[in-house]
Protein backbone atom coordinates (compact mmCIF):
# COMPACT_ATOMS: atom_id res chain seq x y z
CA UNK A 1 0.00 0.00 0.00
CA UNK A 2 1.17 3.46 -0.97
CA UNK A 3 1.39 6.40 1.57
CA UNK A 4 0.40 9.87 0.51
CA UNK A 5 1.52 12.86 3.33
CA UNK A 6 -0.76 15.74 3.13
CA UNK A 7 0.34 19.35 4.15
CA UNK A 8 -2.27 20.87 6.43
CA UNK A 9 0.29 23.19 8.83
CA UNK A 10 -2.90 24.81 10.41
CA UNK A 11 -4.29 21.82 11.97
CA UNK A 12 -1.37 22.27 14.66
CA UNK A 13 -2.81 24.64 16.87
CA UNK A 14 -6.28 22.84 16.74
CA UNK A 15 -4.54 19.62 17.55
CA UNK A 16 -2.80 20.98 20.79
CA UNK A 17 -5.42 22.93 21.93
CA UNK A 18 -3.86 26.19 21.23
CA UNK A 19 -5.66 28.95 22.30
CA UNK A 20 -3.10 31.80 21.66
CA UNK A 21 -3.22 32.40 17.45
CA UNK A 22 -0.05 33.32 16.51
CA UNK A 23 -1.34 36.04 14.71
CA UNK A 24 -3.25 37.57 17.45
CA UNK A 25 -3.63 41.55 16.65
CA UNK A 26 -0.47 43.24 18.16
CA UNK A 27 -2.43 46.78 19.53
CA UNK A 28 -5.07 46.40 22.05
CA UNK A 29 -8.43 45.83 20.38
CA UNK A 30 -11.15 48.62 20.75
CA UNK A 31 -14.02 46.02 22.63
CA UNK A 32 -17.45 46.56 22.18
CA UNK A 33 -20.16 46.06 25.46
CA UNK A 34 -19.83 43.07 27.59
CA UNK A 35 -17.09 41.51 25.04
CA UNK A 36 -15.31 38.61 26.31
CA UNK A 37 -11.78 39.53 25.82
CA UNK A 38 -10.92 35.73 26.13
CA UNK A 39 -13.05 34.77 23.16
CA UNK A 40 -12.19 34.98 19.68
CA UNK A 41 -15.19 36.13 17.87
CA UNK A 42 -14.98 39.58 20.38
CA UNK A 43 -11.62 40.09 19.49
CA UNK A 44 -11.58 39.53 15.70
CA UNK A 45 -15.26 41.85 15.98
CA UNK A 46 -12.82 44.67 18.17
CA UNK A 47 -9.86 44.53 15.53
CA UNK A 48 -11.09 45.74 11.97
CA UNK A 49 -7.92 46.65 11.26
CA UNK A 50 -6.79 43.24 10.99
CA UNK A 51 -9.69 41.88 9.33
CA UNK A 52 -7.26 39.86 7.05
CA UNK A 53 -4.75 38.56 9.43
CA UNK A 54 -8.14 37.43 11.72
CA UNK A 55 -9.67 35.92 8.52
CA UNK A 56 -12.53 37.84 8.95
CA UNK A 57 -14.24 38.50 5.14
CA UNK A 58 -17.14 40.27 6.36
CA UNK A 59 -19.07 42.75 8.34
CA UNK A 60 -22.04 44.15 9.30
CA UNK A 61 -24.06 46.79 11.41
CA UNK A 62 -24.50 43.68 13.94
CA UNK A 63 -22.59 40.86 12.41
CA UNK A 64 -19.02 39.53 11.37
CA UNK A 65 -18.37 36.46 8.56
CA UNK A 66 -15.06 34.80 9.65
CA UNK A 67 -13.42 31.85 7.98
CA UNK A 68 -13.31 28.81 10.34
CA UNK A 69 -9.58 28.67 10.94
CA UNK A 70 -10.10 24.32 11.38
CA UNK A 71 -12.88 23.85 8.32
CA UNK A 72 -14.78 21.01 7.95
CA UNK A 73 -14.31 21.27 4.41
CA UNK A 74 -13.44 24.29 2.57
CA UNK A 75 -15.67 27.50 2.27
CA UNK A 76 -16.69 26.93 6.13
CA UNK A 77 -17.71 29.98 7.49
CA UNK A 78 -18.78 31.03 10.75
CA UNK A 79 -21.67 33.95 11.24
CA UNK A 80 -22.09 35.59 14.71
CA UNK A 81 -23.42 38.75 16.24
CA UNK A 82 -21.16 41.67 17.02
CA UNK A 83 -21.80 41.30 20.33
CA UNK A 84 -20.74 38.55 22.74
CA UNK A 85 -24.02 36.75 23.32
CA UNK A 86 -24.81 33.14 23.99
CA UNK A 87 -28.32 32.05 22.81
CA UNK A 88 -30.74 33.16 20.90
CA UNK A 89 -33.53 34.47 22.65
CA UNK A 90 -30.62 37.43 23.76
CA UNK A 91 -30.96 38.56 19.83
CA UNK A 92 -32.84 41.47 19.28
CA UNK A 93 -35.23 41.53 16.25
CA UNK A 94 -32.62 43.51 14.03
CA UNK A 95 -29.80 41.33 14.95
CA UNK A 96 -31.81 38.03 13.91
CA UNK A 97 -32.87 39.53 10.81
CA UNK A 98 -29.31 40.88 10.37
CA UNK A 99 -27.58 37.41 10.99
CA UNK A 100 -30.56 35.20 8.86
CA UNK A 101 -29.80 37.47 5.51
CA UNK A 102 -26.24 36.92 6.10
CA UNK A 103 -26.32 33.28 5.96
CA UNK A 104 -28.64 33.57 2.93
CA UNK A 105 -26.67 36.09 1.14
CA UNK A 106 -23.31 33.48 2.18
CA UNK A 107 -25.01 30.86 0.28
CA UNK A 108 -25.42 32.38 -2.75
CA UNK A 109 -21.83 34.31 -2.49
CA UNK A 110 -20.63 30.60 -2.40
CA UNK A 111 -22.73 28.54 -4.80
CA UNK A 112 -21.46 31.30 -7.52
CA UNK A 113 -18.22 31.66 -6.48
CA UNK A 114 -17.06 28.10 -5.25
CA UNK A 115 -19.36 26.41 -7.23
CA UNK A 116 -21.34 24.97 -4.02
CA UNK A 117 -23.79 22.25 -4.65
CA UNK A 118 -25.33 21.65 -1.54
CA UNK A 119 -24.97 23.56 2.49
CA UNK A 120 -25.02 22.34 5.67
CA UNK A 121 -25.84 25.42 7.63
CA UNK A 122 -26.39 25.24 11.84
CA UNK A 123 -25.17 26.24 15.36
CA UNK A 124 -24.62 23.82 18.45
CA UNK A 125 -26.32 26.05 21.32
CA UNK A 126 -24.28 25.06 24.29
CA UNK A 127 -21.39 22.86 24.86
CA UNK A 128 -23.13 19.38 25.80
CA UNK A 129 -24.39 20.39 21.72
CA UNK A 130 -21.22 20.52 20.42
CA UNK A 131 -20.25 24.06 20.98
CA UNK A 132 -16.67 24.76 20.94
CA UNK A 133 -17.16 28.29 21.54
CA UNK A 134 -20.49 28.41 23.72
CA UNK A 135 -20.66 31.73 24.94
CA UNK A 136 -20.58 33.43 21.28
CA UNK A 137 -23.40 31.87 19.68
CA UNK A 138 -21.87 31.26 15.99
CA UNK A 139 -23.76 29.74 12.71
CA UNK A 140 -21.26 27.36 10.84
CA UNK A 141 -21.83 27.39 6.58
CA UNK A 142 -20.09 24.52 5.55
CA UNK A 143 -20.46 24.23 1.15
CA UNK A 144 -20.55 20.54 0.23
CA UNK A 145 -20.18 19.16 -3.30
CA UNK A 146 -21.17 15.83 -4.79
CA UNK A 147 -18.65 13.01 -3.73
CA UNK A 148 -16.77 15.07 -1.63
CA UNK A 149 -16.61 12.15 1.28
CA UNK A 150 -14.12 9.91 0.28
CA UNK A 151 -11.90 7.24 2.30
CA UNK A 152 -9.91 9.67 4.60
CA UNK A 153 -11.95 10.57 7.19
CA UNK A 154 -12.95 7.07 7.82
CA UNK A 155 -9.15 5.40 7.46
CA UNK A 156 -7.15 8.07 7.79
CA UNK A 157 -8.45 10.17 10.63
CA UNK A 158 -7.82 13.36 8.09
CA UNK A 159 -9.73 15.63 6.04
CA UNK A 160 -8.15 17.13 3.00
CA UNK A 161 -8.74 20.97 2.19
CA UNK A 162 -7.83 21.96 -1.16
CA UNK A 163 -7.18 25.61 -0.41
CA UNK A 164 -5.30 27.74 1.93
CA UNK A 165 -7.56 30.13 4.30
CA UNK A 166 -5.28 32.99 2.60
CA UNK A 167 -6.42 32.42 -0.59
CA UNK A 168 -9.85 31.60 0.20
CA UNK A 169 -10.08 35.18 2.05
CA UNK A 170 -9.06 36.32 -1.50
CA UNK A 171 -11.81 34.80 -3.23
CA UNK A 172 -14.81 35.54 -0.56
CA UNK A 173 -13.34 39.50 0.74
CA UNK A 174 -14.17 41.13 -2.60
CA UNK A 175 -18.02 39.87 -2.63
CA UNK A 176 -18.62 41.02 0.50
Amino acid sequence: MRYEQLWAPWRLGYIQGDQSAPDAPQAEPAWLPAADHDCFICRDAATAADDRRNFVVGRGSKSIIILNRYPYNNGHLLVAPLLHKARLDQLDAEEHVELMQTVARLVGILEQRMNAEGFNVGLNLGRIAGAGLPGHLHWHIVPRWNGDTNFMPVFAGARVIPQSLDALWELLSDAL
